[in-house]
C-alpha cells in the first residue's frame, strides 16, 4: 500500500486552509457594498462640519443635486432610527416590565405622538446650535431630533404591546431557566418583538418622509437655515411652484426607498422568520432576500463577521440579574400595597398640580370662552379622526391580512407600500385645493382625507406583521374544520392580528392628530382653503406668533388623546391581551 509524503499531506493541507480564505465573487460583491456605504457616510459626514455661514449652503432645484440631498436626508433619518431603536427598547421594556413606569411612560408616549413635530424645532434648535455654534452640525442635529419624534412612538408601542402579549408558556419557560433580566431581553423579549417592530421601523422610516420638509427647514428667529436634502428640495419645489422638480423629487424618494428595502428591510423581514414561534408547516413558504443568500454564500466574508457575531451571542449571554440590587427591607417597602398607594398619590399631585398650573396660565391669558372654543374645534378634529380610522380599518384590514398570509405577495407589496406610505400628502394640495374651489366643495369633509393619507399606512404594516406571524397550525385546523366565511374572520384571523391592530390603529389615531395641523390648512400660492377644527386652529396660532393660544390647543390635543387612549383603546388592549393569546 503506497504511503503519502508528508510534505504532500502539508501542502495539502495548506491548500485547504487558504481556499477558505480566499474571497469568492460574493466576498467582492459583499466587500464592495460595505466599502461604499462607508465612504458614503464619511461623505455626508464630512458635509455636516461645514461652518453654519459657508457660502455653499444653499438649496437647488438642480435635479443632478438630488443624489447627494438624498444621501444626506437618508443619513439624518437612519441616524433617528437608531435613537428610535434605543428608545423603543428602554421605555417600551420598561412600560411593559413596570406598572407603575407604564402609568407615566405610555401617557408620556401618547402626548407625544399627537404633539405637532414643528413644536420641538421651536424648542430644541437653539439648545443644538448652542451645543455647535457656527457649525451645520448643530442645526442637523435639531433635524435628526425632528425626525426622531416622527419615528418613535410607533415603535414603543409595538415593542410594548408584544411583550405584553407574550405566551405564557414561553415565559414560564424563561422562568425555569432562570435567565436574568439581561438574557431574557435578548433571549425571548427581543426576539419575540422583532417581527413586528420591524414592520414598524418601515412605517416609522416611511413616515417620516411626511415631516422631513418641515425638518430640513429650521428657522431661528427671522433666520431660515435650509439643510440639503430632499425634504428642503421638496419645499422650494412647492414654494417656485416647479411641478418638474416635484416629479424629480419623487423618482428620487422611490429610487431611495427601493434601495433601502432591498438593502436593509427586505434582508431583515427574511432574518426575523426564525422568530416564528409556531410550528412551520409544510406548506410556509418564509420570505427571501437576495442579499441574505448573497451573505450567506459569501465565505471569506462571515468567517471575518464570525468573532463579531459569537462577541455579540457573548454579551447578549452575560448573567444579569436584577436591574440593582436593592437592600430586603427596601424591596419589601417598594412590594408593598402601601407603596402602591403612595405611588398613585403622587402621580395624582402632579397631575393636579399640572392641571391647575395649565388652568392659572391659560385662564389669565387667553380667557374661558376660547378654551371653550378650543375644546369645541378638538371635538371635531376628534370625529373626523375617528371616522377615518374607522373607515382606513375596514378597507386596509382585509387587504393586510390577505397580503400577510401571503410571504410571496408581501415581500413584493413591501416597497410599494413604503413608497405609499412616504408620499408627501402635502404634494396633492394643488389638487385638493383646485377641485375644492372650482367645484365649490366644503373643505371640511374634502380636507378630511388629507388627514388620513399619512396614518392609515400603520394600520396595513401592523396587520401585515400580524397576519404574517399567525400561528400556521390554526389555519391549518380552521381549514380542516372547513371554518370559512365570516365565521373564519370572527373566529380565527381577527383574534389572531388584533393585538397588531390595536397597535396599528392607536398609532394612525396619534398620526391624524399631529397631521390635521397641515391637512385641516391646504394652500397652493395665493389660494388657500381651511376646515374647523383643533388643527387649523393651531396653524392659524402658529402663523400669527400666538403663543398662548399654541400652547392651549396643544394642551387640549393632547387631553384628547390620552382621554381616547386610556378610555377606548386601553381597555380593548387589556381584554385582547388576555383572551385573545396564542396559546
Amino acid at each position: 500500500m503506497a504511503t503519502v509524503h508528508p510534505a504532500l499531506t502539508a501542502f495539502a493541507d495548506l491548500r485547504s486552509r487558504s481556499r477558505r480564505w480566499t474571497p469568492n465573487v460574493w466576498d467582492i460583491v459583499i466587500f464592495a457594498f460595505v466599502i461604499g456605504g462607508l465612504a458614503l457616510i464619511a461623505v455626508g459626514g464630512r458635509q455636516t462640519l461645514k461652518p453654519l455661514s459657508a457660502p455653499n449652503i444653499f438649496i437647488s432645484l438642480d435635479p443632478w443635486v438630488l443624489p447627494n440631498y438624498a444621501l444626506r436626508t437618508i443619513l439624518r433619518m437612519f441616524a433617528a432610527m437608531v435613537l428610535s431603536l434605543i428608545c423603543t427598547f428602554v421605555f417600551g421594556s420598561l412600560a411593559a416590565k413596570s406598572r407603575r413606569a407604564e402609568m407615566i411612560i405610555i401617557p408620556f408616549v401618547d402626548v407625544m405622538q399627537s404633539v405637532p413635530v414643528l413644536a420641538f424645532l421651536s424648542f430644541t434648535v437653539t439648545g443644538f446650535m448652542a451645543l455647535f455654534p457656527g457649525q451645520v452640525l448643530g442645526v442637523e442635529m435639531a433635524s435628526i431630533f425632528a425626525v426622531f419624534t416622527s419615528q418613535a412612538w410607533n415603535m414603543v408601542f409595538s415593542f410594548y404591546h408584544s411583550c405584553r402579549t407574550i405566551p405564557r408558556e414561553l415565559k414560564d419557560l424563561s422562568d425555569s431557566m432562570r435567565l436574568g433580566a439581561w438574557r431574557r431581553f435578548w433571549a425571548l423579549e427581543a426576539p419575540y418583538a422583532a417581527p413586528g417592530l420591524i414592520w414598524n421601523a418601515m412605517m416609522s422610516m416611511s413616515g417620516a418622509w411626511f415631516f422631513v420638509v418641515a425638518s430640513e427647514a429650521i428657522s431661528v428667529g427671522q433666520t431660515t437655515v435650509s439643510l440639503p436634502g430632499v425634504g428642503s428640495y421638496v419645499a422650494l419645489a412647492v414654494q417656485q411652484h416647479d411641478l418638474h422638480a416635484i416629479g424629480w423629487a419623487v423618482l428620487t424618494m422611490l429610487v431611495v426607498i427601493l434601495a433601502y428595502d432591498q438593502i436593509l428591510f427586505r434582508p431583515l423581514v427574511a432574518w426575523s422568520e426564525k422568530f416564528r414561534v409556531d410550528a412551520q408547516a409544510s406548506d410556509h413558504r418564509p420570505a427571501t432576500s437576495w442579499l441574505l443568500d448573497l451573505v450567506q454564500r459569501a465565505q471569506l466574508a462571515r468567517r471575518i463577521g464570525r468573532p463579531i457575531g459569537n462577541l455579540m451571542s457573548s454579551l447578549a449571554s452575560v448573567r444579569v440579574g436584577r436591574p440593582m440590587s436593592l437592600p430586603q427591607p427596601v424591596r419589601a417597602a417598594w412590594s408593598n400595597p402601601a407603596s402602591e398607594i403612595v405611588w398613585y398619590v403622587v402621580l395624582a399631585a402632579g397631575a393636579l398640580w399640572g392641571l391647575w398650573s395649565a388652568v392659572v396660565y391659560i385662564g389669565g391669558t387667553v380667557g374661558w370662552p376660547e378654551v371653550f372654543n378650543a375644546a369645541f374645534l378638538g371635538g371635531v378634529t376628534l370625529l373626523r379622526v375617528v371616522v377615518l380610522v374607522a373607515v382606513a380599518s375596514v378597507i386596509w384590514v382585509p387587504v393586510g391580512v390577505w397580503i400577510g398570509l401571503r410571504p410571496k405577495w408581501a415581500a413584493a407589496a413591501q416597497p410599494v407600500a413604503q413608497f405609499l406610505a412616504a408620499f408627501p400628502s402635502n404634494l396633492l394640495f394643488p389638487l385638493v385645493v383646485a377641485g375644492i374651489v372650482r367645484y365649490r366643495l366644503t373643505p371640511d369633509i374634502w380636507l378630511s382625507p388629507l388627514m388620513i393619507l399619512g396614518t392609515q399606512w400603520y394600520i396595513l404594516f401592523n396587520v401585515i406583521a400580524g397576519a404574517s406571524l399567525f400561528p400556521a397550525d390554526l389555519l391549518e385546523a380552521a381549514d380542516s374544520l372547513q371554518v370559512k366565511g365570516w365565521a373564519w374572520w370572527r373566529k380565527v384571523i381577527l383574534p389572531g392580528i388584533f393585538p397588531a391592530y390595536v397597535t396599528g390603529a392607536i398609532t394612525a389615531v396619534g398620526g391624524s392628530w399631529n397631521a390635521s395641523i397641515l391637512a385641516e390648512v391646504a394652500s397652493w400660492g395665493t389660494t388657500k382653503v381651511e376646515a374647523h377644527g383643533l388643527g387649523s386652529y393651531i396653524a392659524a396660532a402658529t402663523s400669527n406668533g400666538d403663543l398662548h393660544r399654541v400652547l392651549l390647543g396643544t394642551a387640549v390635543m393632547a387631553l384628547y388623546v390620552v382621554a381616547f387612549n386610556r378610555l377606548f383603546w386601553e381597555p380593548i388592549f387589556a381584554w385582547g391581551s388576555k383572551r385573545l393569546r396564542a396559546e
